[in-house]
C-alpha cells in the first residue's frame, strides 16, 4: 500500500479530497492534514485517516512525516504557508516528491516539487469551448471516463508485451507517450516501463484496465476474480478422491490467502459431507446442492455473484467434453486437479508453441508460479518453427528481470509432452483456448502441444483463458 499525504486548508483542497474519496483505486492510503477538519460522505476509513492541525508547524509535520510517503499533495490559501510547509518537509525529507496547487507566481529550483498552475489549467479549460480550436488531450470526449492515460509501472504485467498479443475488447491503446515523445502503436510494438499509454473505450473496461496495468505480482487470481472455488460433484467421484481433492485445496488456499468455496453437488453421503463442512473457517465456505438441477447456469451464477478467479475440478470432470466446453464459457482459469501430490510440486512448465499464447498468459504463469513457490521451465523443442518462439522467450525473459523470478528455458530434440511425460511432478500452465474445448479425438493427428494437453493428463494442468 502507497502512503500519500494530502495537506489542504482551501475549497480546492476539500473538493480534491472528496474526489479522491471516489476513486477506484484500493491500492493507496491517504493521510489528510486539515487546519480545521471538514466532513467528508463515504470515505472508506481504511484508506483516509484524518488529522486537524497547522501544517506550518513543524513538530507537528515533522512527527506525520516519520511514516513513509510516496509523495505529498499541498493544497493552502496563503502562499506564506505554502513556502513554510514546503520547507519544513524538506527539513525532514530531503528528496519527497511536492505536488503544489500554484495559485501565484511561485519558482521552482527544487527537481522534486511540481507546481500545477491554477491559472494556466483554468484558462486551458475555457479555451475548449472556442470555436475552431482544436482541444488538445484534455477534457476530451464526453468527460466520463472514456479517454485515459495509464503510466505503466516497471513491475506491470503489461511491460515487456507486444501490443498485438493484448486482448483489446471494448477499449484500444490509440498511443504511447516515450520519453516525451509521441510513439504511434502497432501490433508489433512492444511496451516500455515508463510509458505513458492513452487509452479510448468504454468507461467501465479501462477501469479495470487500469487496475491490470498497475497490478504487480500476489494478486492473482485478480484480475480474474478473488475467491476459489472447488466443484465437487459427488456422483462422478469416489469418496477417497472427494477427501484428497478437498485437503489439495484447502493447501492451494492456504497459499493464494483467499478464500475457498467448496461446491458439493448431488451429496449422497451425509458422513462424508459433515467431515468436509468440518473444514468451515473465516476462510472456507461449503456450500452444499442437494437437487442438482441447472448445474451449468448455476456455475455460472456462481463465477459471477461470488466473485470467482479460480475453478478447481477433478481430471474426470475435466475429461468430460460437455462440462469443458461450460469452463472454457466461464472465462475464468480452471486448475485440473490430478491424482500426483499438490505439496511436493516444485516448477511449473510451459511448452513454448509456434503461436503467442503464453506471452498473453505470461504475467498470471508468473504471478501462480511466485506464490505457489514454483521454479518456472520454458519447453522448446528445436524441430518446430522458432521465430514466434524466440519472441515469446525474449518477453519471458524481461518479465524474469523486472519480477526478479528466474526462469529454465530447455531446449529440446524430442517433442517436449515425451521430455515431461518422464518427470515425477509438476504444474503444466497452459492457455485455455477454443482448441482445448473441442473433442480429443481431433487432436489425434495433431502436433499443436495445447491441443495434445491430454498426454499430460496425470498432471496437475492450470488453464488460463487469453
Amino acid at each position: 500500500m502507497k502512503k500519500i499525504l494530502i495537506i489542504s486548508d482551501s475549497s480546492i483542497g476539500e473538493n480534491f479530497i472528496q474526489r479522491v474519496i471516489g476513486t477506484y483505486t484500493t491500492e493507496n492510503i491517504y493521510y489528510v492534514v486539515e487546519t480545521k477538519a471538514k466532513e467528508y460522505k463515504e470515505f472508506n476509513p481504511a484508506r483516509f485517516k484524518f488529522y486537524e492541525f497547522d501544517a506550518t508547524s513543524f513538530y507537528k509535520l515533522a512527527n506525520l512525516l516519520k511514516m513513509e510517503f510516496i509523495q505529498v499533495i499541498v493544497a493552502m490559501e496563503n502562499q506564506i504557508d505554502v513556502e513554510n510547509i514546503i520547507k519544513n518537509i524538506r527539513n525532514v525529507k530531503k528528496s519527497l516528491r511536492i505536488i503544489v496547487l500554484n495559485k501565484w507566481k511561485l519558482s521552482n529550483i527544487d527537481p522534486n516539487v511540481m507546481l500545477i498552475n491554477s491559472n494556466d489549467i483554468l484558462s486551458s479549460r475555457l479555451l475548449d469551448y472556442l470555436p475552431n480550436v482544436p482541444v488538445i488531450a484534455q477534457n476530451v470526449g464526453l468527460g466520463e471516463g472514456e479517454i485515459m492515460e495509464v503510466l505503466v509501472p516497471f513491475g506491470s504485467s503489461f511491460v515487456y508485451k507486444h501490443i498485438g498479443v493484448i486482448e483489446q475488447k471494448d477499449w484500444r491503446i490509440v498511443a504511447i507517450y516515450r520519453n516525451r515523445r509521441l510513439v504511434m502503436p502497432s501490433r508489433k510494438r512492444m511496451i516500455q516501463p515508463n510509458d505513458l499509454l492513452l487509452l479510448v473505450g468504454k468507461p467501465e473496461v479501462l477501469k479495470s484496465v487500469y487496475r491490470s496495468i498497475k497490478r504487480e505480482l500476489g494478486q492473482f487470481p485478480e484480475p480474474f476474480g478473488s475467491n476459489l472455488y472447488l466443484y465437487l460433484d459427488m456422483n462422478l467421484m469416489n469418496n477417497k478422491n472427494i477427501f484428497k481433492m478437498v485437503e489439495k485445496s484447502v493447501f492451494i488456499q492456504q497459499k493464494l490467502k483467499q478464500k475457498l468455496i467448496i461446491k458439493i453437488v448431488n451429496p449422497n453421503d451425509i458422513e462424508i459431507v459433515e467431515k468436509i463442512k468440518n473444514h468451515r473457517d473465516e476462510n472456507i465456505d461449503v456450500v452444499i446442492d442437494y437437487y442438482g438441477k441447472n448445474l451449468n447456469q448455476q456455475m455460472f451464477d456462481d463465477i459471477q455473484n461470488k466473485h470467482i478467479g479460480l475453478v478447481m475440478v477433478s481430471h474426470k470432470l475435466f475429461n468430460n467434453y460437455e462440462l469443458r466446453k461450460l469452463f472454457y464459457k466461464l472465462h475464468v482459469p480452471i486448475l485440473k486437479i490430478s491424482k500426483k501430490s499438490f505439496e511436493n510440486i516444485k516448477e511449473s512448465a510451459l511448452i513454448l508453441s509456434d503461436n503467442k499464447n503464453l506471452e498473453k498468459i505470461s504475467s498470471t504463469a508468473f504471478d501462480i508460479s511466485e506464490q505457489m513457490g514454483l521454479n518456472m521451465e520454458l519447453h522448446n523443442f528445436l524441430k518446430e518453427h522458432q521465430e514466434n518462439k524466440e519472441q515469446v522467450i525474449e518477453h519471458y525473459y524481461n518479465l524474469a528481470t523486472i519480477f526478479s523470478k528466474s526462469i529454465k528455458v530447455i531446449k529440446e530434440s524430442q517433442n517436449s509432452i515425451r521430455v515431461l511425460k518422464t518427470k515425477d511432478n509438476f504444474l503444466q500452465i497452459i492457455p485455455f483456448t477454443q482448441k482445448i474445448a473441442t473433442r480429443k479425438i481431433y487432436s489425434l493427428l495433431s502436433t499443436d502441444s495445447e491441443k495434445l494437453y491430454h498426454k499430460l493428463d496425470e498432471y496437475h494442468q492450470l488453464f488460463i483463458p487469453i
